[in-house]
């Protein structure tokens, strides 16, 4: 994009997050670049056991948008990064749920198998606690796990205001997971919320307290061990990410998530599944990259101009940008 080149006055300006060049300040938007595809996000399915109150993807257990990805479609992806020797490190998968889907077995031991590092985000509780679930965990956890982390999402250390955020009666349960992951010998970390009116230092001496109670092997001092995640309630207006941002913020756009990660979804309807920017935006069509990784660097137009992506989303601004949030396990 020439940034030289102004938007025409004669024009009235864009809403904002309308453009993908432009903010409504008429000013050039901000977008990433894939330097390296570090991590490849899988969704399994936006089916869930519960119904959170800001759940950024809306996952419950009638959210079947994004329906469960199979494992020779999470397969030819792998393929395709072996083909082409892209170097990815990780696979990571989230949902909904990621044991509701009743394929998450099978892969979990594909990419393990292929000498992935993989990691599931998961809320511990009843899918994850079935009895196959549990036979199968440790049985990938005895021959992969050095190479396998489970994040819990655990969204304060009280139960109050975890359940606030997940309801009643969810507190109890996922502590239990937690238990059964840590007796069992699992890499565990913790996804917790940075929205409760307390500092980082407050925030990770409270998780602290807790985990040293239940001899959990977490050090709530790592941030890839605890990981705080901005709050995306949609209730608050998002300034927008100009070029000039950057200067301003101290920051580079190879530090967003979408410079080293994608993620493959698949929607209801689908014939096959597509890629996408980011675990956050998996709805909304404009930002559809294509059905394999080839076509998704080769992506121009819309949102995206030779792969990059244009920070056209509230989210882009409130979790990346200014919140620091990345999903990814570093």
């Amino acid at each position: 994009m020439d940034f030289d080149v102004s938007w025409p006055e004669t024009l009235p300006p864009p809403q904002k997050f309308e453009h993908p060049d432009w903010t409504a300040t008429r000013e050039p938007r901000a977008s990433v670049s894939l330097s390296r595809l570090e991590t490849l996000w899988i969704n399994t399915g936006t089916l869930c056991n519960i119904t959170c109150q800001n759940c950024y993807i809306e996952s419950s257990p009638s959210n079947d948008r994004l329906v469960y990805i199979a494992p020779a479609e999470a397969a030819a992806f792998y393929d395709e990064i072996a083909a082409g020797d892209l170097g990815t490190r990780e696979i990571a998968f989230t949902g909904g749920e990621p044991f509701m889907n009743p394929h998450m077995l099978s892969l979990l031991e594909d990419a393990l198998e292929r000498g992935f590092e993989v990691l599931v985000l998961t809320n511990a509780m009843q899918p994850m606690q079935r009895a196959k679930a549990q036979r199968g965990l440790i049985d990938l956890n005895q021959r992969y796990g050095a190479c396998l982390t489970l994040r819990v999402s655990l969204d304060h250390y009280t139960p109050r205001l975890h359940e606030a955020e997940r309801g009643l009666r969810t507190w109890a349960k996922t502590i239990a997971g937690l238990d059964w992951l840590a007796r069992n010998g699992f890499k565990v970390a913790i996804a917790g919320r940075s929205c409760w009116n307390e500092s980082d230092e407050e925030t990770r001496a409270g998780y602290g307290r807790l985990i040293a109670e239940r001899g959990w092997p977490i050090d709530p001092a790592d941030p890839g061990e605890l990981v705080l995640l901005p709050e995306m309630d949609g209730k608050h207006d998002v300034p927008e990410i100009t070029t000039r941002c950057w200067a301003m913020l101290n920051k580079s756009p190879g530090d967003m998530m979408c410079a080293t990660s994608r993620m493959v979804i698949k929607r209801q309807g689908a014939e096959r599944p597509t890629v996408v920017p980011c675990t956050l935006i998996p709805y909304d069509a404009v930002f559809d990259m294509g059905a394999t990784l080839a076509d998704a660097e080769r992506a121009d137009g819309g949102m995206f101009s030779t792969g990059s992506v244009k920070l056209c989303h509230p989210h882009c601004a409130k979790f990346c940008v200014l919140g620091g949030g990345s999903c990814s396990a570093r």
